[in-house]
């Protein structure tokens, strides 16, 4: 049982990772080893050309360290790890800076280009930025590419050690130990730039380690008058098959029941070529045995399973690549969104946290346990101990210790913010008021402290999504939110509105009525629609309150739907806005894959659940038999929608999921907009869309950095309309904010700008 649950556990948070893990590095691109830094595709280089840009930015980096140059003769000042587009510049660079460097490749120069096949193109994009370093880039085939750059490695005297992979790694005295099947060296820093082509993902069935079983095609015009059978469902193994089909018989394998993620292009030519009979497609099928002459496969009927038999002289598995897993953790490299720890051993040192809270506020018993001849300080011994453990073991690499330190957090900012003898154990009767001083409330302290992160981290995303990549709709879209954070939550309800009332700007009439003059709290409804600002018509609202929520949430909003969708999400909501800046840089663990949209069905459930309440205390006065249920529903909905869901969970979860946990999965007003979105949509005058042309290079970076966990780069491959009708996109923009190559856009702007060759492009290295 205990076993299940933690598996449970463990899925859900793992959920983030989605298929795209990558090393942890720093924005210097240094791994959790000092020292290593990780560039290229491994460090998600989606193009050629960003990823020679990178192997420039690291070296520029390291030799602006003090003691990038110098030292022992016998010691390299860097060592680069892979021979392809970051490792070659990285190395160029280090010589025009005047590094003692060398390059150790396990294989060739540029080998991931060397395997593509014969005549592939390779393009330069992003088109509108150069190529940066002393590596060429420019549109061409993969061969005269090659050409190019071995010249180069020759004409700049570089010191590349083909065919000598490195096997191992140490660390003594500051100075890194490689070892390789030819040489032990000596590094003050590595550049690893393996990249992720390298390490093809296997079957790991019966059959396939025989010669004629591939995990690539090199040159498919060898292959004539051949049973071929091609593995995979992506754009590799469509290629192969539609390359392969006109001199061969072609058996297509997927294991899923259509093409996803595939360009539309390959889409129409794979029906065309199935059409005429020259590829045998099986779909719902998976590769059991790879026999001599034959593969079994067993297909998915959809209620029971059947075997087939398919001949083969010779089959290309290409599902894709793996990140190098074992490599990078013999190299002691931790990977993102790792989860290694103790959950029970979290969930005591949390537990004792709590108990010595509740010893220190004062309690003389717990559990029917006398507590009264403990002392108060030992309860802060007991406190400071426990999370003292989990700070240890924090470090020690358990990342469910960090999750219990970030629940402390949020549980008790939230859990204490309840109200003065309303708080959750262990701060009953002294929470709220330890966290209020100066006069002020904690509730004060609370909106103090919000805004000052939304701000700070705010800016931070601003510079990160806007200036630094001169993009004017993320620039205006984060003073967006921090304008409304400072005006709308914080001054009006906290200064403002005070101050209206005193000064009687508002008038003397509204200012002397009690009704208005003493509900400052209501001033959140200026922006804040039912039912996420739930209390709007509760409580004798005074009726410009009423008046003002049923425009907002059933005029206004809606209006902003049509043409936003559910942007609201991402430029005005404090909700938001705070997952939007402080979760920002968590964006990329947002759960992702079939099962994490699944959860979404939440939000509808809070929102029938806010309909109900709501109607319950609008009727209670008119049928006493409400009065008692609606006092208990909406005493429920404070506990668990207000407190739980829109606080404690989803705040603890920012560093683990992302940070849109409560607006992706339990928000009511999100969930109301995107019915209300859909339907606009579905009517023909909902204009809120996101297209894409025909340039996608399925680099991932869209899906990586969705907040919500959609599989944006679905709909680029396939050219569709992305709104939402098929998902819960808010209209962030980070998708196509971060596309290398101007794939995305809102509205129509997304067209086709390019005629493409017939072969597909080639612009990164997966």
């Amino acid at each position: 049982m205990l076993r299940r649950i933690k598996d449970g556990i463990h899925n859900i948070l793992s959920s983030a990772s989605g298929g795209m893990e990558r090393p942890q590095i720093s924005k210097n691109f240094e791994s959790n080893i000092p020292g290593l830094f990780i560039i290229g595709d491994l460090a998600g280089a989606p193009v050629i050309k960003l990823a020679m840009e990178q192997g420039v930015n690291i070296v520029e980096y390291i030799s602006s360290l003090g003691d990038a140059k110098g030292g022992s003769s016998d010691v390299f000042d860097v060592i680069v790890v892979g021979a392809g587009a970051a490792g070659l510049n990285a190395a160029l660079a280090c010589k025009d800076k005047g590094l003692k460097c060398i390059v150790l490749e396990k294989s060739l120069i540029a080998n991931t280009i060397e395997n593509f096949p014969e005549g592939k193109w390779v393009y330069a994009e992003p088109d509108d930025s150069p190529p940066k370093g002393k590596l060429w880039l420019d549109g061409a085939r993969k061969e005269d590419l090659l050409k190019r750059w071995n010249q180069i490695v020759e004409e700049n005297g570089l010191d590349v050690r083909v065919e000598e992979p490195l096997e191992g790694l140490d660390k003594k005295d500051g100075v890194f130990i490689l070892n390789t099947p030819k040489a032990r060296y000596s590094a003050k820093r590595i550049i690893l730039a393996t990249g992720m082509r390298g390490n093809p993902r296997k079957l790991d069935v019966s059959g396939e380690k025989r010669e004629k079983v591939y995990h690539q095609l090199y040159s498919p015009r060898q292959y004539k008058d051949e049973n071929i059978l091609v593995v995979g469902g992506g754009n590799s193994a469509v290629e192969a098959a539609i390359t392969l089909c006109d001199s061969n018989k072609v058996y297509l394998s997927y294991r899923g029941g259509e093409f996803a993620r595939i360009f539309k292009d390959n889409e129409s030519l794979l029906n065309q070529r199935v059409s005429e009979g020259k590829i045998e497609l099986i779909l719902n099928s998976q590769v059991k045995e790879l026999g001599e002459r034959e593969a079994t496969l067993e297909i998915d009927k959809g209620g029971h399973k059947e075997s087939l038999a398919v001949p083969y002289d010779h089959a290309f598995i290409l599902i894709g690549a793996d990140i190098p897993r074992q490599f990078l953790k013999l190299l002691g490299i931790k990977l993102e969104n790792e989860w290694e720890g103790s959950i029970a051993r979290t969930a005591a040192l949390t537990l004792a946290t709590l108990v010595g809270l509740w010893i220190f506020g004062g309690h003389a018993s717990l559990l029917g346990a006398d507590l009264s001849q403990i002392p108060l300080w030992a309860g802060v011994l007991i406190a400071a101990g426990s999370i003292g453990g989990l700070v240890r073991s924090g470090l020690k690499g358990d990342r469910f210790a960090w999750l219990g330190i970030s629940f402390l957090i949020s549980y008790t900012v939230y859990g204490a913010k309840v109200g003065k003898g309303s708080e959750f154990w262990p701060y009953k009767n002294w929470g709220y008021e330890l966290l209020s001083f100066f006069d002020r409330p904690w509730s004060f302290w609370y909106t103090v402290m919000y805004t000052a992160l939304m701000t700070g981290f705010g800016i931070q995303a601003l510079k990160r999504w806007g200036l630094d990549r001169k993009d004017r709709f993320q620039i205006w879209r984060y003073v967006s939110l921090i304008s409304f954070q400072w005006v709308f939550f914080f001054l009006i309800p906290e200064f403002l509105f005070q101050w209206a009332v005193k000064y009687q700007w508002i008038g003397e009439r509204l200012a002397t009525d009690p009704t208005f003059a003493d509900q400052a709290w209501r001033s959140y409804g200026l922006v804040y629609a039912w039912p996420l600002f739930f209390y709007t018509f509760f409580y004798d609202p005074h009726m410009i309150w009423v008046v003002w929520g049923v425009a907002l949430t059933f005029i206004l909003i809606p209006i902003l739907v049509i043409w936003h969708g559910k942007r609201y999400c991402s430029w005005i909501c404090g909700c938001g806005g705070l997952a939007e800046t402080f979760g920002d840089r968590w964006r990329h663990l947002a759960p992702k894959g079939k099962t994490s949209v699944k959860w979404e069905w939440m939000n509808s459930a809070v929102l029938i659940f806010a309909v109900a309440v709501t109607v319950a205390m609008l009727s209670r006065d008119t049928f006493t038999l409400l009065r008692n249920p609606a006092q208990w529903s909406i005493n429920i909905y404070r506990l668990f929608a207000d407190i739980w869901l829109i606080g404690i969970l989803p705040v603890t979860l920012y560093p683990f999921l992302g940070g849109k946990i409560w607006c992706r999965y339990w928000c009511p007003l999100a969930k109301m907009m995107q019915i209300q979105s859909k339907l606009f949509t579905k009517l023909g005058f909902g204009k809120f869309k996101i297209t894409a042309n025909n340039k996608c290079i399925s680099c991932n970076e869209c899906s990586r950095n969705c907040l919500v966990g959609i599989d944006v780069m679905r709909y680029a491959l396939k050219q569709e309309t992305l709104d939402n009708t098929t998902s819960s996109c808010i209209g962030c923009g980070i998708c196509v904010t971060v596309c290398p190559v101007d794939v995305l856009s809102f509205g129509d702007g997304a067209e086709a700008k390019v005629d493409f060759k017939k072969d597909m492009r080639t612009t990164h290295v997966q």
